[in-house]
């Protein structure tokens, strides 16, 4: 069964059935629009009780009146009806089918069908299916050549005829291809395109319009390299002109081409053989653009050599071109001449962009030629000179072809920056005139600025930055960027927020200063000490944050993304500058500016909290809690600023408790391990000992803290809390000794089940304890130095002791 694609559905109204036309093919599968095309070649636009549909060469007419559809079929090669589906080919590799809601529905079409091709409804398939590859291959065998009738006048519809039925056959395709090949029929058909000109017979015309289309989607070179020859290339574009669609009024490509365009040299080429492959490459992608009709989508891959043949025209003029070089040197030496006037600069321009586009068509490897070679004439230096120039024209021209360098071979471009910088002074350097271009561009919508913007990305990312034994790349030249380049990217963020506010704050400079902000965002994620010591010098964020008070959202939500950058990098430099100079102020006070909206800009400023929270960098939250908490802390739709300062408490706890800290770090990293695992020699030899060797109140738990605590049940004297545990290391140190012993009593465990511990936590008077924390703490239970956590006590409980209760089964 051939592969379905569904199509739009077509509803007949107040009808039981509804019809949606499906599309088969058997190779490619073309796009949602090109099936639209394909198969409503028509239009369906039914009145409530009416659809009509054509679909030609099949002609339905659907009617649905009072329940009833009648089908009107005519030129179905093939029919065959198969559940809810009835499928017919028009043509080869081209099926079309109808699917129905119901089984009745479609069997009640079926039968009309077949009533109109007089066959017996009660078949499934009304005509046999032709093996195509038997078919071709008894016309291989029967008929070695295909002979073409001869080139008159009053054959050229016979042979129409015959060009249309061998286009959906490869093997015919091929056979006729080679017989106009062989006997020089394209010449003979120009020839009689003359005659009926002069004799303006009109049908003659049309089916030479048939059959050099027809002749087009042979696909085959060596047919295009007649047709394409000067001698002939006109006289075809003059056969294509008399579509017979248009009927009396073809259209006048030759006038166009031949009155209307015109070749201009901006610079003159003496090379003939090179002047031919332009103007030829001109008009045959003039005859793929214009003169030929839209192929449809089974026609897409019959003119694959075509474009082959533009491809490789474009190739080969690139290549001549560039071993031309009093060409390119007259090039470059009148576009630097400042006596060359505007317009023939502008020219020189746009010749030399589109010189630079062609070179796309090349390999790897020549295209790296091209560019050495543009590079060794001086095409940087020229670039920088056009840019310096008031033309707007030229300038985006010349913005162009550096797009091209840059995408190509950033490294070329960089270099050669580093290498005028030690000549030139900063403000004429090649990577300063696009920054001001960038900054200074005219258009509302900044399209320049954008394109601009993207080049200095390239320009400074260090992925595409090269490192060799001698030297590295990335260092040199961010060091050159920001020594003569950052001050004039940040001038616009910089004079536009003096003295903490905002000067400007329209449309066009909120976009160019989000521009801006773009890139030193990336600058701080793929920089390391140049972008922060430039921040921090410069006290760059804190004039970036004015822009959080911005009417524009855009604008105050890149400022916020910027912050964000810095502070997900947690480093403490950036930490300490952000809380020596309260840079969390403006953002606080934007978030409380917001209100109660929920919009980005409030979950952007959330996630900002959020993340110092999860993180728990601690500098940071301990400055947001100590000097922001009145004014968040009756935000109660999120938990992030009660999470913060929950954060705060745990580390003033710790810090005034340093041994309750180190007791949680053993409990956490030595007892509540829940992960299911074997129990190592240790922790094998402490379940062998004897109960009545350990102490009452010994914690199990290892050593790592052998300082002492004070008792909070007032026994009165200082105690060593961690003893029992010394003496447990002790008993460790005696293992190789004592291995026999060890495996022995290990053996005795043999068979029985492992014996379960647990640390219980009692209000019974003991005397060890750990201190509570402060009264005033708002702990949430289950977290860390909260009530019901290991290692610290019940708010306003009696002291607590670490007990231990070690049981096994008996």
């Amino acid at each position: 069964m051939p592969h379905l694609s569904h199509a739009p559905v077509v509803n007949a109204a107040q009808s039981k059935h509804y019809v949606i036309a499906l599309q088969l093919h058997n190779h490619t599968v073309p796009t949602a629009a090109q099936r639209g095309a394909e198969i409503h070649n028509s239009r369906f636009s039914p009145p409530p009780s009416f659809c009509s549909s054509e679909l030609r060469p099949l002609q339905l007419s659907i009617f649905a009146q009072s329940c009833m559809l009648v089908f009107d079929v005519i030129c179905c090669f093939v029919s065959f009806h198969q559940d809810t589906l009835i499928v017919w080919s028009e043509a080869e590799n081209y099926d079309l089918a109808l699917s129905f809601q119901e089984k009745a529905g479609c069997d009640e079409i079926w039968e009309k069908i077949c009533q109109v091709q007089g066959k017996d409804p009660s078949v499934d398939i009304t005509q046999e299916l032709v093996d195509e590859s038997e078919e071709e291959r008894f016309d291989d065998m029967s008929s070695p050549g295909l002979e073409l009738p001869p080139c008159e006048l009053g054959r050229l519809e016979e042979l129409a005829e015959l060009v249309a039925s061998s286009l959906p056959s490869p093997l015919r395709r091929e056979k006729l291809a080679l017989a106009v090949e062989n006997e020089g029929y394209i010449r003979k058909l120009l020839e009689l395109f003359r005659q009926c000109e002069d004799l303006e017979n009109a049908d003659g015309l049309h089916h030479l319009y048939e059959i050099v289309k027809g002749i087009f989607l042979l696909n085959r070179t060596a047919l295009f390299e007649v047709m394409f020859s000067e001698e002939c290339i006109m006289d075809v574009i003059g056969c294509l002109e008399h579509d017979p669609v248009l009927g009396a009024a073809p259209r006048r490509h030759r006038d166009f081409l031949t009155k209307t365009a015109r070749f201009k040299e901006v610079i003159p080429i003496g090379d003939p053989e090179l002047r031919a492959k332009i103007h030829q490459t001109y008009r045959v992608q003039y005859i793929q653009d214009m003169v030929l009709p839209t192929p449809s989508v089974f026609e897409e891959n019959m003119l694959s050599t075509l474009h082959s043949f533009i491809f490789f025209n474009k190739v080969e003029i690139v290549g001549m071109l560039q071993d031309d070089e009093k060409f390119l040197t007259d090039l470059f030496a009148q576009l630097t001449d400042e006596a060359t006037d505007d317009d023939k600069r502008y020219e020189l321009v746009n010749f030399l962009k589109e010189f630079c586009a062609f070179s796309q068509t090349l390999q790897p490897q020549n295209r790296e030629a091209f560019f050495k070679t543009l590079s060794n004439m001086g095409i940087l230096p020229a670039l920088e000179v056009v840019l310096g120039m008031d033309d707007v024209q030229v300038r985006g021209a010349a913005t162009d072809i550096f797009s091209y360098l840059v995408e190509y071979n950033p490294s070329m471009v960089r270099e050669f920056v580093m290498q005028e910088s030690q000549q030139n002074d900063d403000d004429i350097l090649l990577i300063n005139l696009i920054i001001e271009h960038m900054i200074c561009d005219t258009d509302p919508e900044l399209g320049g600025a954008v394109q601009l913007m993207g080049l200095l990305r390239t320009l400074v990312d260090p992925e595409n930055m090269l490192a060799t034994a001698n030297k590295t790349e990335k260092t040199e030249f961010l060091s050159f960027f920001y020594k003569h380049c950052m001050h004039i990217l940040s001038a616009p963020l910089l004079a536009n927020t003096t003295d903490d506010k905002l000067s400007k704050d329209d449309f066009q400079t909120s976009q160019l200063l989000a521009l801006i902000l773009e890139l030193l965002t990336f600058c701080v994620e793929h920089h390391t000490y140049h972008i922060k010591n430039y921040i921090i010098n410069k006290d760059v964020l804190r004039r970036v944050l004015v822009l959080t008070a911005s009417q524009h959202a855009f604008l105050a939500l890149c400022a916020l993304r910027f912050m964000r950058r810095i502070i997900g990098l947690k480093d403490e430099f950036y930490n300490r500058y952000i809380i020596r100079n309260f840079l969390f102020e403006p953002v606080v006070k934007a978030f409380l500016n917001n209100g109660a909206r929920y919009n980005l800009m409030n979950s952007a400023i959330i996630e900002m909290f959020e993340y110092v929270r999860v993180e728990d960098v601690k500098s940071l939250t301990a400055h947001i809690v100590e000097n922001y908490w009145k004014a968040l802390e009756d935000v109660n739709y999120v938990q992030t600023f009660k999470g913060l300062k929950l954060r705060y408490e745990q580390q003033r706890e710790r810090q005034d408790n340093p041994k309750l800290d180190s007791m949680r770090s053993i409990l956490r990293n030595h007892r509540f391990r829940r992960d299911a695992r074997t129990l190592d020699d240790d922790e094998e030899m402490w379940f062998n000992a004897d109960e009545d060797e350990l102490e009452d109140g010994e914690a199990v738990v290892p050593p790592s803290d052998n300082k002492t605590t004070k008792s909070s049940a007032g026994a009165g004297e200082n105690e060593d809390l961690m003893d029992p545990i010394s003496k447990f290391m002790e008993r460790k140190k005696l293992k190789d000794s004592d291995e026999k012993e060890v495996l022995g009593k290990s053996s005795s465990l043999s068979g029985r089940q492992s014996p379960s511990f647990k640390l219980s936590f009692s209000g019974s008077t003991t005397k060890t304890s750990l201190s509570s924390p402060p009264p005033s703490a708002s702990l949430h239970p289950g977290s860390p130095g909260s009530p019901g956590s290991p290692g610290s006590g019940a708010k306003g409980s009696p002291p607590t002791a670490v007990a231990t209760k070690v049981g096994s089964s008996t």
